[in-house]
């Protein structure tokens, strides 16, 4: 305990936690309209696209400033965006193709604007390649009033705008037909995507900034069925993967804090998809074990009525090969265990057979009824 407390003392440690749980949290606000919006693969596309504005921001600043950085990686974000909207709407070319073309297009100039300024030399272009895989340990605490003052335009442009967003996120189409500036909406969006995407260049870099977008609202997607719910939860998730990456990474020696925080989240997302409730897989496969169940016992519940009706006896006693007959199959052993014990059928003797037999108890008759949606059949005493 003594020895966490003095890591969390440092400065170092305090810079990049802030920094993470900042980063985890404007990403996983609004990594959640990317993700309602189906555009995963742009989120994709716009941090590839980042990387030659990260280097022609270090060639106009002359150096390694963070302003100057993300504002060439913003400025580059935002046209391959525009890029791809051009594209789409002026061209016969399907989303996906455009983004592939945007995508390793602005790649493969940032690469050879990368390589052009390391070869210049100097020690600040050593730096940049931080900007491809990320290195949390360069964060300074200028750095954070940055990124901090681009998270809260991002939340002041979600709340001013919250109504519109959700509109145009779930419903395009009627958006557009109550008269709503769809495609300036969809731009507004996309750049906040970038915005997100500037943020974390330097904490988790071009290479792994997709996932860092994305995980968290895919998380939270599992466990909320509103929009507000789902940006909250996806901003705390992206929080707590920053948080928890930057302490493990401080805490093991040579772990990079970037791909533990995105591994964290990632982590974050299995398990979601796994015990979410009401759409985890878990509880998925119970709900289709008990509609199996339900759909089991009503077929023994409809033949044992159905053999009652024929009989006109509402206690008439059916024998295991007569149900077999009916139902083109044994009925198995749990289900008129199951059915017994919730007192719908009983278990009965029928001289002189010695097989066991079953007959409708009085909420038997009422259960078959009602999923068959007939009249309960008439109760006679034996």
């Amino acid at each position: 305990m003594t020895a966490i407390i003095d890591l969390l003392s440092s400065d170092i440690v305090q810079t990049v936690l802030i920094g993470a749980a900042l980063l985890g949290a404007i990403s996983g606000m609004l990594g959640a309209f990317a993700v309602l919006r189906r555009q995963s693969l742009l989120g994709d596309a716009l941090s590839h696209a980042a990387l030659p504005g990260v280097c022609l921001g270090f060639l106009i600043a002359g150096g390694r400033d963070l302003g100057s950085v993300m504002a060439g990686a913003f400025g580059t974000g935002a046209l391959a965006a525009l890029i791809m909207m051009l594209i789409v709407r002026r061209t016969t070319l399907k989303t996906d193709a455009a983004l592939g073309i945007v995508l390793s297009v602005f790649f493969a100039v940032g690469i050879v604007l990368l390589t052009v300024i390391q070869t210049q030399g100097g020690s600040g272009s050593l730096g940049l390649m931080t900007f491809l895989f990320g290195q949390a340990a360069a964060i300074l605490r200028s750095d954070l009033w940055v990124m901090g003052g681009i998270g809260l335009a991002a939340i002041l442009l979600v709340l001013a705008f919250w109504k519109e967003f959700k509109l145009v996120s779930f419903d395009t189409a009627f958006a557009r037909a109550q008269g709503f500036p769809v495609t300036a909406l969809e731009a507004v969006l996309t750049v906040m995507v970038a915005l997100a995407i500037v943020v974390g260049l330097q904490l988790v870099g071009v290479v792994l900034m997709v996932a860092l977008l994305i995980a968290p609202a895919a998380a939270a997607r599992q466990w909320t069925k509103s929009l507000g719910g789902m940006v909250v939860v996806s901003a705390a998730i992206g929080a707590t993967s920053g948080a928890g990456g930057a302490l493990v990474s401080a805490t093991t020696r040579g772990l990079a804090t970037g791909p533990v925080v995105v591994l964290i989240a990632t982590g974050i997302v299995m398990v979601s998809l796994l015990i979410a409730p009401g759409r985890g897989l878990i509880w998925q496969a119970a709900a289709t074990q008990r509609a199996r169940a339900r759909i089991s016992d009503g077929r023994v519940l409809a033949t044992l009525q159905g053999f009652a009706q024929m009989h006109d006896d509402a206690g008439y006693p059916s024998e295991r090969g007569m149900l077999q007959i009916a139902l083109g199959a044994k009925p198995p052993a749990a289900t008129l265990a199951s059915l017994e014990s919730r007192g719908l059928i009983r278990s009965v003797t029928h001289p002189p057979e010695t097989t066991p037999h079953w007959e409708l108890t009085k909420a038997g008759h009422t259960e078959a009824a009602a999923l068959s949606g007939e009249p309960e059949t008439r109760q006679h005493t034996k």
